[in-house]
């Protein structure tokens, strides 16, 4: 009835723990950075366009709303790319 069970250390779990889940971040660092331009791209844009407080300015009606949608696709574009060599490398594994 008496049965002794092994304590380990709260650092010793952590390891045990850390070595059983290899799980790789869903984004790589480029995909963080591509987004990162988009997203700076997007309040650029919009703040161009507040920032010339012209209805009918060249900036507020040409310039901006093409960085605006540059940085949409350019979120589109993050989202959507997969680094192939990352993929391989977990299938060999």
């Amino acid at each position: 009835m008496n049965q002794i069970t092994k304590r380990t250390s709260p650092k010793a779990m952590a390891k045990q723990n850390l070595k059983k889940s290899n799980t790789s971040m869903f984004f790589s660092a480029f995909n963080y950075k591509l987004l990162g331009i988009a997203v700076l791209l997007i309040v650029g844009g919009f703040a161009a366009m507040y920032l010339e407080n012209e209805v009918h300015g060249f900036v507020s009606l040409y310039v901006s709303p093409i960085v605006v949608m540059a940085g949409y696709v350019l979120v589109i574009f993050a989202i959507m790319k997969h680094d192939r060599q990352e993929s391989e490398e977990e299938s060999i594994d």
